[in-house]
């Protein structure tokens, strides 16, 4: 019981406190995932990521889940699920309740005007972080870099983008593989 309160918690934490979405989250999920309670490994925690990337729903409800699961079973992905998505649906729900009359207000708009560049702050940290944790290579960086052209200059969509690398990741160690 113990365990799930923790869990929920820390996942409640992370709900509350992260303006931005899934990926603004991730430096907090990693702080508390990986460094203060050791639930995952930093190499678990790239390849729950790029799991949860391709999955549907938010990258963090997906991360979360699985933490939840890996440690607590079933219980502990509904606990974490909710733990992440709870804070949301509370602020949702009060922004309705008190703030609709404000919804034009131009210090409104400037406190959200000023809270993007944090929030674009907290998503490259996550990234720098987690590439200071991956064994990066020639190949991921030149895939890397590929995949930023194919967004910014090519349009191409998310989908198209990691069909073709999960396809080139299985050409490439099939190669690999036949070298050894």
């Amino acid at each position: 019981m113990e365990l799930l309160f923790k869990l929920f918690w820390s996942f409640f934490k992370i709900g509350a406190f992260t303006i931005g979405g899934g990926y603004a989250m991730l430096p907090l999920i990693q702080r508390e995932v990986v460094e203060e309670n050791n639930w995952l490994t930093s190499d678990e925690f790239v390849d729950i990521l790029a799991i949860a990337e391709v999955t549907p729903g938010p990258v963090a409800v997906n991360t979360s889940t699985y933490v939840g699961y890996k440690k607590a079973g079933l219980k502990g992905a509904l606990i974490c699920t909710l733990g992440t998505i709870l804070p949301s649906f509370i602020i949702i729900l009060l922004i309705v309740i008190f703030f609709w009359g404000y919804r034009g207000n131009p210090i409104i708009e400037k406190v959200f005007l000023g809270i993007r560049p944090a929030v674009s702050a907290l998503i490259f940290s996550a990234v720098y972080k987690l590439g200071k944790t991956m064994k990066l290579n020639k190949t991921m960086i030149i895939g890397a870099l590929l995949t930023i052209f194919s967004i910014l200059f090519l349009d191409l969509s998310p989908i198209v983008i990691i069909l073709i690398s999960s396809i080139s990741s299985i050409v490439y160690f099939k190669n690999k593989e036949k070298k050894i």
